[in-house]
């Protein structure tokens, strides 16, 4: 075996023996909450109101794919609103609509995810080339994108009439809409790109030893940037998705999904600092973040005290993560 192999190994050893109460931790807090909801109140755990739940998931557990893969590599991404928004804009221009004759179909689905592609390699590059700290590259790429959403926007909303797009959701499959499915999906394939290729392997490995992998002879740099590929083609999918659920495109399609897809992550297991973690709790951290909201809903919480609650969650978790952290060797992130 390969000190390269060895290295990108090492998370994957980690997590067989991370079975543990502090993995445990979020599944069982998921299921303390959503029995605490159903008892407090008869509506919360009506059969309509667990399908609200897992709907209003979907497009959330997208980003948070695509936010996973960065934060297990240890660097964070706030592209997430303005990738969604150009993306948002770009296929609502390109399926069939108000403002003009273009009828593309999957092929206008298939470029507003690419597009949403393009600006995380964009993100990627910034880091790896220019050695611009990920937070601030991907902030940057961020305020592009609203420009690009901006500009295409032209004072004008774009509503979509194709009836596939919309479709997604409208129409249901098991009683959950197809956005649902779609996440579903993404989630599998988030966590098969992160258990069985190389990219997920090493995006572990830089999280957790980015020296050691660099010294194994691996060049980590085009990895980076294909890690932030991914993430910006999930973010895209979601501007999609945000579309067919409003049945138009706007410029603040993906706002305040950056902040709460953060949120599902790390409460669901995935550290900021990198290396621990993957799709799969992050799923969990975000059905956690929607029972919370759905429940606070339910009993009668102020709206305004939500974005609070939510607040000290995050706070909390990254807290109780970083303790048992020990001081690691400093690189850009």
């Amino acid at each position: 075996m390969t000190l390269a192999s060895e290295v990108a190994s090492v998370p994957r050893r980690i997590s067989r023996r991370g079975a543990s109460l502090r993995d445990a931790g979020p599944p069982v807090a998921l299921a303390v909450i959503f029995l605490m909801f159903a008892v407090l109140s008869p509506r919360f755990r009506s059969i309509e109101n667990v399908q609200n739940i897992v709907d209003a998931a979907a497009v959330l557990a997208v980003v948070t794919c695509g936010i996973t893969f960065v934060l297990v590599m240890g660097s964070i991404d706030l592209s997430a609103a303005g990738v969604m928004g150009a993306s948002a804009l770009t296929v609502s221009l390109l399926v069939a609509n108000n403002r003009n004759d273009n009828d593309l179909g999957l092929l206008g689905i298939g470029v507003a995810v690419l597009l949403g592609c393009a600006f995380g390699c964009l993100s990627g590059l910034a880091l790896v080339l220019l050695k611009v700290p990920s937070f601030m590259a991907t902030l940057g790429v961020s305020a592009v994108g609203l420009g690009v959403a901006t500009l295409l926007f032209a004072g004008v909303q774009p509503n979509i009439s194709d009836p596939m797009l919309k479709g997604w959701a409208i129409e249901r499959l098991l009683g959950l809409s197809y956005l649902t499915w779609i996440a579903a999906a993404c989630v599998l394939a988030g966590w098969l790109v992160q258990r069985y290729t190389r990219l997920g392997r090493y995006a572990f490995a830089i999280g957790g030893a980015e020296e050691v992998l660099a010294l194994s002879g691996v060049r980590v740099k085009p990895y980076k940037v294909a890690v932030f590929a991914v993430a910006g083609a999930f973010y895209g999918l979601a501007g999609v998705m945000v579309t067919s659920q409003l049945g138009a495109g706007l410029v603040q399609a993906g706002s305040g999904y950056d902040f709460s897809a953060i949120t599902a992550a790390v409460v669901g297991g995935t550290l900021l600092t990198g290396g621990r973690g993957g799709v799969l709790h992050s799923a969990v951290g975000v059905l956690l973040v929607v029972v919370l909201t759905n429940g606070l809903v339910q009993i009668g919480v102020s709206p305004y005290w939500q974005g609070g609650v939510e607040g000290l969650i995050v706070v909390a978790a990254v807290a109780a993560a970083v303790i048992p952290q020990r001081r690691r060797n400093q690189v850009v992130k």
